[in-house]
Protein backbone atom coordinates (compact mmCIF):
# COMPACT_ATOMS: atom_id res chain seq x y z
CA UNK A 1 0.00 0.00 0.00
CA UNK A 2 1.53 3.03 -0.95
CA UNK A 3 1.83 5.92 1.93
CA UNK A 4 0.78 9.36 1.94
CA UNK A 5 2.24 11.89 4.41
CA UNK A 6 0.86 15.23 5.51
CA UNK A 7 0.95 16.78 1.91
CA UNK A 8 -2.15 15.36 0.58
CA UNK A 9 -4.35 17.37 3.60
CA UNK A 10 -7.85 19.10 2.42
CA UNK A 11 -7.72 23.24 1.64
CA UNK A 12 -7.47 24.55 5.15
CA UNK A 13 -5.74 21.39 6.40
CA UNK A 14 -7.17 18.71 8.79
CA UNK A 15 -8.35 21.12 11.28
CA UNK A 16 -10.46 22.17 8.81
CA UNK A 17 -12.50 19.24 8.31
CA UNK A 18 -13.40 19.41 11.96
CA UNK A 19 -14.64 22.99 11.90
CA UNK A 20 -16.70 21.81 8.71
CA UNK A 21 -18.06 18.81 10.76
CA UNK A 22 -18.84 20.91 13.73
CA UNK A 23 -20.36 23.53 11.83
CA UNK A 24 -22.84 20.61 10.15
CA UNK A 25 -23.39 19.23 13.73
CA UNK A 26 -24.62 22.10 14.86
CA UNK A 27 -27.41 22.03 11.94
CA UNK A 28 -28.17 18.53 12.77
CA UNK A 29 -28.63 18.57 16.45
CA UNK A 30 -30.84 22.33 16.54
CA UNK A 31 -33.75 19.39 16.26
CA UNK A 32 -33.53 18.72 19.91
CA UNK A 33 -34.71 22.40 20.94
CA UNK A 34 -37.61 20.98 20.26
CA UNK A 35 -38.56 21.10 24.46
CA UNK A 36 -38.20 24.63 23.83
CA UNK A 37 -40.43 24.79 20.63
CA UNK A 38 -43.36 23.13 21.68
CA UNK A 39 -44.30 26.00 24.14
CA UNK A 40 -44.57 28.49 21.26
CA UNK A 41 -45.97 25.83 18.98
CA UNK A 42 -48.63 25.02 21.35
CA UNK A 43 -49.80 29.00 21.28
CA UNK A 44 -49.60 28.64 17.94
CA UNK A 45 -51.99 25.31 17.26
CA UNK A 46 -54.53 26.83 19.66
CA UNK A 47 -54.85 29.92 17.58
CA UNK A 48 -56.44 27.23 15.07
CA UNK A 49 -58.78 26.10 17.69
CA UNK A 50 -56.82 22.97 18.95
CA UNK A 51 -56.44 22.04 22.63
CA UNK A 52 -53.11 20.13 21.93
CA UNK A 53 -52.33 17.24 24.73
CA UNK A 54 -49.06 17.16 26.04
CA UNK A 55 -48.66 13.31 24.73
CA UNK A 56 -49.67 14.54 21.10
CA UNK A 57 -47.05 17.45 21.46
CA UNK A 58 -44.21 14.30 22.65
CA UNK A 59 -45.15 11.86 20.13
CA UNK A 60 -42.99 14.24 16.92
CA UNK A 61 -39.84 14.17 19.32
CA UNK A 62 -39.99 10.73 20.03
CA UNK A 63 -40.52 9.41 16.38
CA UNK A 64 -37.61 11.75 15.37
CA UNK A 65 -35.31 9.67 17.94
CA UNK A 66 -36.48 6.46 16.89
CA UNK A 67 -35.79 7.70 13.33
CA UNK A 68 -32.84 8.91 14.42
CA UNK A 69 -31.47 5.79 16.27
CA UNK A 70 -33.12 3.30 12.96
CA UNK A 71 -31.54 5.41 10.18
CA UNK A 72 -27.89 5.68 11.51
CA UNK A 73 -26.59 2.47 11.25
CA UNK A 74 -28.30 1.84 7.93
CA UNK A 75 -26.37 5.05 6.43
CA UNK A 76 -23.31 3.25 7.39
CA UNK A 77 -22.47 1.69 4.57
CA UNK A 78 -23.60 3.94 2.43
CA UNK A 79 -20.62 6.50 4.37
CA UNK A 80 -18.30 4.25 2.74
CA UNK A 81 -19.37 3.83 -0.39
CA UNK A 82 -20.98 7.01 -1.75
CA UNK A 83 -18.62 9.17 0.34
CA UNK A 84 -19.53 11.12 3.05
CA UNK A 85 -19.92 14.14 0.97
CA UNK A 86 -22.54 12.59 -0.91
CA UNK A 87 -24.46 11.16 2.27
CA UNK A 88 -24.08 14.39 4.09
CA UNK A 89 -25.74 16.50 1.41
CA UNK A 90 -28.76 13.89 1.29
CA UNK A 91 -29.01 14.05 5.04
CA UNK A 92 -28.35 17.58 5.57
CA UNK A 93 -31.01 18.35 2.98
CA UNK A 94 -33.42 16.27 4.16
CA UNK A 95 -33.03 17.32 8.02
CA UNK A 96 -33.82 21.33 6.72
CA UNK A 97 -36.68 20.30 4.31
CA UNK A 98 -38.08 18.76 8.04
CA UNK A 99 -37.88 22.03 9.50
CA UNK A 100 -39.22 23.39 6.43
CA UNK A 101 -42.20 21.71 6.02
CA UNK A 102 -42.85 21.66 9.55
CA UNK A 103 -43.72 25.50 9.89
CA UNK A 104 -46.59 24.49 7.25
CA UNK A 105 -48.33 22.26 10.28
CA UNK A 106 -51.57 22.47 10.87
CA UNK A 107 -51.76 19.96 13.93
CA UNK A 108 -49.69 18.15 16.22
CA UNK A 109 -50.06 15.23 14.24
CA UNK A 110 -48.91 16.63 10.90
CA UNK A 111 -45.30 17.59 13.05
CA UNK A 112 -45.17 13.45 13.13
CA UNK A 113 -44.17 13.01 9.88
CA UNK A 114 -42.63 16.11 8.59
CA UNK A 115 -40.48 16.84 11.94
CA UNK A 116 -40.11 13.62 13.50
CA UNK A 117 -39.83 11.60 10.42
CA UNK A 118 -38.42 13.61 8.00
CA UNK A 119 -36.20 15.56 10.17
CA UNK A 120 -34.90 12.30 12.13
CA UNK A 121 -33.76 10.70 8.54
CA UNK A 122 -31.99 13.73 7.68
CA UNK A 123 -30.11 13.41 10.68
CA UNK A 124 -29.89 10.10 11.13
CA UNK A 125 -28.18 10.03 7.53
CA UNK A 126 -25.84 12.71 7.99
CA UNK A 127 -24.67 12.08 11.76
CA UNK A 128 -22.16 10.02 11.05
CA UNK A 129 -20.22 10.99 7.78
CA UNK A 130 -18.39 14.38 9.42
CA UNK A 131 -17.48 12.04 12.52
CA UNK A 132 -16.15 9.24 10.52
CA UNK A 133 -14.46 11.86 8.54
CA UNK A 134 -12.86 13.33 11.16
CA UNK A 135 -11.45 9.92 12.80
CA UNK A 136 -9.85 9.32 8.83
CA UNK A 137 -7.85 12.35 9.44
CA UNK A 138 -6.91 12.17 12.81
CA UNK A 139 -5.47 8.77 13.37
CA UNK A 140 -3.15 10.70 16.63
CA UNK A 141 -5.21 12.23 18.39
CA UNK A 142 -8.88 10.89 17.05
CA UNK A 143 -10.82 10.89 20.41
CA UNK A 144 -10.16 15.40 20.27
CA UNK A 145 -11.48 15.19 16.83
CA UNK A 146 -14.60 13.46 17.26
CA UNK A 147 -14.90 15.25 20.57
CA UNK A 148 -14.55 18.65 18.90
CA UNK A 149 -16.71 17.52 15.89
CA UNK A 150 -20.07 16.58 18.09
CA UNK A 151 -19.03 19.61 19.96
CA UNK A 152 -21.95 21.02 17.86
CA UNK A 153 -24.22 18.96 18.59
CA UNK A 154 -24.04 19.15 21.94
CA UNK A 155 -24.07 23.24 21.61
CA UNK A 156 -27.15 23.24 19.23
CA UNK A 157 -29.84 22.87 21.26
CA UNK A 158 -28.75 25.94 23.83
CA UNK A 159 -27.77 28.35 20.65
CA UNK A 160 -31.12 27.05 18.94
CA UNK A 161 -33.24 27.69 22.29
CA UNK A 162 -31.23 31.42 22.94
CA UNK A 163 -32.20 32.43 19.28
CA UNK A 164 -35.58 31.38 18.91
CA UNK A 165 -36.45 33.43 22.18
CA UNK A 166 -34.48 36.30 20.82
CA UNK A 167 -36.42 35.76 17.47
CA UNK A 168 -39.79 35.48 19.86
CA UNK A 169 -39.51 38.93 22.18
CA UNK A 170 -38.81 40.52 18.27
CA UNK A 171 -42.33 39.67 17.09
CA UNK A 172 -41.65 36.67 15.18
CA UNK A 173 -44.01 33.38 15.01
CA UNK A 174 -43.03 30.24 15.51
CA UNK A 175 -43.72 28.98 12.40
CA UNK A 176 -41.45 32.01 10.55
CA UNK A 177 -38.40 30.94 12.86
CA UNK A 178 -38.88 27.58 12.30
CA UNK A 179 -39.04 28.25 8.79
CA UNK A 180 -35.69 30.53 8.70
CA UNK A 181 -34.21 27.65 9.95
CA UNK A 182 -35.09 25.38 7.76
CA UNK A 183 -33.84 27.02 4.98
CA UNK A 184 -30.35 28.15 6.40
CA UNK A 185 -29.95 24.61 7.63
CA UNK A 186 -29.93 23.69 3.62
CA UNK A 187 -28.01 26.09 2.43
CA UNK A 188 -25.53 25.96 5.48
CA UNK A 189 -25.04 21.56 4.95
CA UNK A 190 -25.39 21.21 1.35
CA UNK A 191 -22.39 23.63 1.22
CA UNK A 192 -20.51 22.10 3.90
CA UNK A 193 -20.80 18.78 3.16
CA UNK A 194 -18.87 19.50 -0.29
CA UNK A 195 -15.87 19.74 1.88
CA UNK A 196 -15.70 16.61 3.62
CA UNK A 197 -13.73 13.77 2.16
CA UNK A 198 -11.81 10.64 3.43
CA UNK A 199 -7.90 11.16 3.06
CA UNK A 200 -6.27 8.68 0.42
CA UNK A 201 -5.06 4.88 1.55
CA UNK A 202 -2.13 4.68 3.70
CA UNK A 203 -2.04 8.72 4.69
CA UNK A 204 -0.44 9.70 8.29
CA UNK A 205 0.21 13.30 9.34
CA UNK A 206 3.43 14.62 8.81
CA UNK A 207 6.13 13.53 11.77
CA UNK A 208 3.65 10.95 12.77
CA UNK A 209 4.60 7.46 13.45
CA UNK A 210 1.63 5.05 14.43
CA UNK A 211 2.84 3.49 18.55
CA UNK A 212 4.36 0.04 18.34
CA UNK A 213 1.86 -2.36 20.32
CA UNK A 214 2.97 -3.23 24.32
CA UNK A 215 4.87 -6.29 24.88
CA UNK A 216 2.20 -9.22 24.31
CA UNK A 217 -0.27 -7.00 23.07
CA UNK A 218 -2.31 -8.37 19.89
CA UNK A 219 -1.31 -6.71 16.96
CA UNK A 220 -4.28 -4.10 15.57
CA UNK A 221 -6.21 -5.46 13.27
CA UNK A 222 -9.60 -3.76 11.31
CA UNK A 223 -12.48 -5.96 11.80
CA UNK A 224 -15.76 -5.91 9.57
CA UNK A 225 -18.78 -5.01 10.82
CA UNK A 226 -19.52 -8.83 10.76
CA UNK A 227 -16.14 -9.72 12.98
CA UNK A 228 -17.12 -7.49 15.37
CA UNK A 229 -20.51 -8.18 16.43
CA UNK A 230 -18.81 -11.74 17.03
CA UNK A 231 -16.61 -9.97 20.34
CA UNK A 232 -17.37 -9.37 23.75
CA UNK A 233 -15.29 -6.24 23.21
CA UNK A 234 -18.47 -5.09 21.00
CA UNK A 235 -20.99 -6.19 23.27
CA UNK A 236 -19.73 -4.36 26.18
CA UNK A 237 -19.01 -1.23 24.18
CA UNK A 238 -22.48 -1.47 23.19
CA UNK A 239 -24.13 -2.21 27.07
CA UNK A 240 -21.94 0.53 28.41
CA UNK A 241 -22.82 3.26 25.54
CA UNK A 242 -26.66 2.18 26.42
CA UNK A 243 -25.64 2.79 29.93
CA UNK A 244 -24.13 6.34 29.78
CA UNK A 245 -26.97 7.38 27.85
CA UNK A 246 -29.31 6.11 29.59
CA UNK A 247 -28.18 7.65 32.51
CA UNK A 248 -27.88 10.72 31.43
CA UNK A 249 -30.70 11.17 28.36
CA UNK A 250 -33.20 9.73 31.93
CA UNK A 251 -31.64 12.50 34.16
CA UNK A 252 -31.51 15.08 31.96
CA UNK A 253 -35.01 14.79 31.09
CA UNK A 254 -36.03 15.38 34.43
CA UNK A 255 -33.94 18.24 34.96
CA UNK A 256 -36.53 20.73 34.74
CA UNK A 257 -38.62 19.63 36.93
CA UNK A 258 -36.32 18.43 39.35
CA UNK A 259 -34.70 21.92 39.54
CA UNK A 260 -38.05 23.85 40.06
CA UNK A 261 -38.36 21.22 42.84
CA UNK A 262 -35.26 21.83 44.36
CA UNK A 263 -35.41 25.26 44.27
CA UNK A 264 -38.43 25.90 45.77
CA UNK A 265 -37.17 24.17 48.89
CA UNK A 266 -33.96 26.09 48.73
CA UNK A 267 -35.43 29.41 48.49
CA UNK A 268 -34.32 30.47 45.28
CA UNK A 269 -36.24 31.36 42.38
CA UNK A 270 -37.94 28.38 40.33
CA UNK A 271 -36.96 30.85 36.95
CA UNK A 272 -33.43 30.17 37.35
CA UNK A 273 -33.94 26.61 35.86
CA UNK A 274 -34.50 28.11 32.35
CA UNK A 275 -31.40 30.36 32.94
CA UNK A 276 -29.56 27.16 33.69
CA UNK A 277 -30.08 25.85 30.25
CA UNK A 278 -27.16 27.24 28.27
CA UNK A 279 -24.28 26.29 31.53
CA UNK A 280 -25.53 23.07 31.42
CA UNK A 281 -25.13 22.81 27.58
CA UNK A 282 -21.74 23.98 27.69
CA UNK A 283 -20.86 21.04 30.07
CA UNK A 284 -22.55 18.67 27.65
CA UNK A 285 -20.82 20.12 24.36
CA UNK A 286 -17.32 20.79 26.41
CA UNK A 287 -18.04 17.10 27.54
CA UNK A 288 -17.16 15.76 23.90
CA UNK A 289 -13.55 17.18 23.32
CA UNK A 290 -12.60 16.50 26.98
CA UNK A 291 -13.43 12.84 26.60
CA UNK A 292 -12.64 12.39 23.61
CA UNK A 293 -8.86 13.70 24.56
CA UNK A 294 -8.81 11.26 27.43
CA UNK A 295 -9.76 8.29 25.78
CA UNK A 296 -6.78 8.87 23.41
CA UNK A 297 -4.47 8.95 26.77
CA UNK A 298 -6.31 6.41 29.46
CA UNK A 299 -8.05 4.18 27.04
CA UNK A 300 -11.43 3.64 25.92
CA UNK A 301 -12.02 1.03 29.42
CA UNK A 302 -10.55 3.65 31.76
CA UNK A 303 -12.09 6.77 30.21
CA UNK A 304 -15.68 4.85 30.15
CA UNK A 305 -14.99 4.13 34.23
CA UNK A 306 -14.22 7.51 34.81
CA UNK A 307 -17.16 8.44 33.87
CA UNK A 308 -19.75 6.36 35.64
CA UNK A 309 -17.73 7.19 38.64
CA UNK A 310 -18.33 10.96 38.22
CA UNK A 311 -22.39 10.46 37.57
CA UNK A 312 -22.47 7.68 40.85
CA UNK A 313 -20.88 10.97 42.26
CA UNK A 314 -24.09 13.41 40.71
CA UNK A 315 -26.16 10.67 41.34
CA UNK A 316 -25.67 10.60 45.24
CA UNK A 317 -25.12 14.22 46.01
CA UNK A 318 -28.02 14.71 44.51
CA UNK A 319 -29.93 11.84 46.65
CA UNK A 320 -28.51 13.38 49.47
CA UNK A 321 -28.71 16.74 49.35
CA UNK A 322 -32.22 17.26 47.35
CA UNK A 323 -32.96 20.70 48.75
CA UNK A 324 -29.61 22.00 47.96
CA UNK A 325 -29.61 24.30 44.81
CA UNK A 326 -26.06 24.06 45.20
CA UNK A 327 -26.13 20.53 44.55
CA UNK A 328 -28.52 20.14 42.40
CA UNK A 329 -26.30 22.28 39.92
CA UNK A 330 -23.36 20.48 40.26
CA UNK A 331 -24.68 16.92 39.67
CA UNK A 332 -26.40 17.88 36.69
CA UNK A 333 -23.48 19.43 35.10
CA UNK A 334 -21.77 16.36 35.85
CA UNK A 335 -24.34 14.56 34.29
CA UNK A 336 -24.63 16.47 31.45
CA UNK A 337 -21.26 16.37 30.65
CA UNK A 338 -21.00 12.76 31.03
CA UNK A 339 -23.57 12.43 28.44
CA UNK A 340 -21.58 14.55 26.16
CA UNK A 341 -18.54 12.89 26.65
CA UNK A 342 -20.02 9.54 25.81
CA UNK A 343 -20.56 10.56 22.16
CA UNK A 344 -16.76 11.07 21.78
CA UNK A 345 -15.96 8.11 23.62
CA UNK A 346 -17.98 5.81 22.32
CA UNK A 347 -16.86 6.17 17.93
CA UNK A 348 -13.15 6.99 19.28
CA UNK A 349 -13.52 3.53 21.31
CA UNK A 350 -14.85 1.91 18.21
CA UNK A 351 -12.40 2.89 16.13
CA UNK A 352 -9.50 1.92 18.63
CA UNK A 353 -10.62 -1.46 19.18
CA UNK A 354 -12.36 -2.34 15.40
CA UNK A 355 -10.04 -0.38 13.18
CA UNK A 356 -10.84 1.77 9.92
CA UNK A 357 -11.51 -0.08 7.14
CA UNK A 358 -15.13 -0.67 8.14
CA UNK A 359 -15.81 2.20 10.67
CA UNK A 360 -18.27 3.87 9.61
CA UNK A 361 -20.61 0.67 9.71
CA UNK A 362 -19.26 -0.22 12.74
CA UNK A 363 -20.11 2.95 14.55
CA UNK A 364 -23.66 2.88 12.80
CA UNK A 365 -24.29 -0.24 15.09
CA UNK A 366 -22.59 1.01 17.92
CA UNK A 367 -24.91 3.75 17.64
CA UNK A 368 -27.76 1.79 18.39
CA UNK A 369 -26.96 2.06 21.91
CA UNK A 370 -27.59 5.14 21.77
CA UNK A 371 -30.69 4.94 20.22
CA UNK A 372 -31.43 2.73 22.78
CA UNK A 373 -30.61 4.58 25.93
CA UNK A 374 -32.80 7.61 24.16
CA UNK A 375 -35.79 5.93 24.11
CA UNK A 376 -35.74 4.23 27.20
CA UNK A 377 -34.61 7.66 28.92
CA UNK A 378 -37.44 9.54 27.28
CA UNK A 379 -39.92 7.35 28.48
CA UNK A 380 -38.41 6.69 31.75
CA UNK A 381 -38.00 10.17 32.39
CA UNK A 382 -41.72 11.35 31.79
CA UNK A 383 -42.98 8.61 33.93
CA UNK A 384 -40.70 8.88 36.57
CA UNK A 385 -42.45 10.44 39.43
CA UNK A 386 -45.56 8.36 38.29
CA UNK A 387 -43.72 5.15 38.76
CA UNK A 388 -41.29 6.39 41.84
CA UNK A 389 -43.88 8.80 43.53
CA UNK A 390 -41.00 11.06 43.60
CA UNK A 391 -38.06 12.48 41.51
CA UNK A 392 -35.45 11.74 44.87
CA UNK A 393 -35.49 8.23 44.75
CA UNK A 394 -35.27 8.00 41.17
CA UNK A 395 -30.95 8.82 41.51
CA UNK A 396 -30.80 6.26 43.26
CA UNK A 397 -31.24 3.99 40.21
CA UNK A 398 -28.99 6.26 38.04
CA UNK A 399 -26.62 5.14 40.84
CA UNK A 400 -26.83 1.57 40.74
CA UNK A 401 -26.76 2.02 36.44
CA UNK A 402 -23.20 3.62 37.12
CA UNK A 403 -21.64 0.56 39.51
CA UNK A 404 -23.65 -1.69 36.82
CA UNK A 405 -21.36 0.45 34.02
CA UNK A 406 -18.27 0.21 35.82
CA UNK A 407 -18.77 -3.66 36.20
CA UNK A 408 -19.27 -3.88 32.15
CA UNK A 409 -16.38 -1.81 31.29
CA UNK A 410 -13.80 -3.55 33.63
CA UNK A 411 -14.77 -6.85 32.66
CA UNK A 412 -15.12 -6.79 28.81
CA UNK A 413 -14.05 -2.93 27.37
CA UNK A 414 -10.64 -4.91 26.44
CA UNK A 415 -8.93 -4.67 23.11
CA UNK A 416 -10.47 -7.69 21.37
CA UNK A 417 -8.78 -10.65 19.52
CA UNK A 418 -8.96 -11.34 15.93
CA UNK A 419 -11.04 -14.66 15.14
CA UNK A 420 -7.69 -14.95 12.26
CA UNK A 421 -5.22 -14.67 15.42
Amino acid sequence: MAEHVGSKEPPGGRWGIVVTGLTIQLCLGAIYAYGVLRVPLVEHFKTLGLEPTAMEMTWPFIVFLAMFALTMPLAGPYIQKMGPAKVCMIGGALCGIGWLAASFASSPFMLIPLYGIIGGLGVGIAYGAPIATSAQWFPDRRGLAIGLTVLGFGFSSAIISYSSKFMLDAGWGIMDIMRAFGIAFIIITVILSMLLKFPPAGWKPAGWTPPAPAAGAAKKVDFMRHEMTKTKTFIGLWLCYTIGALAGLTAIGISGPVGGEVFEKAGWDPALVFMLILPFAIFNGAGRPIFGSLTDKLTPRNTAMLTYVLILFASLLMYSFYSSGYAYIISFAILWGCLGGWLAIAPTATASYFGMKDNAKNYGLVFTAYGAGAIIGGVVSAQARDLLGAYQPFFLIVAALAVLGMIVSFTLMKPPVHAGE
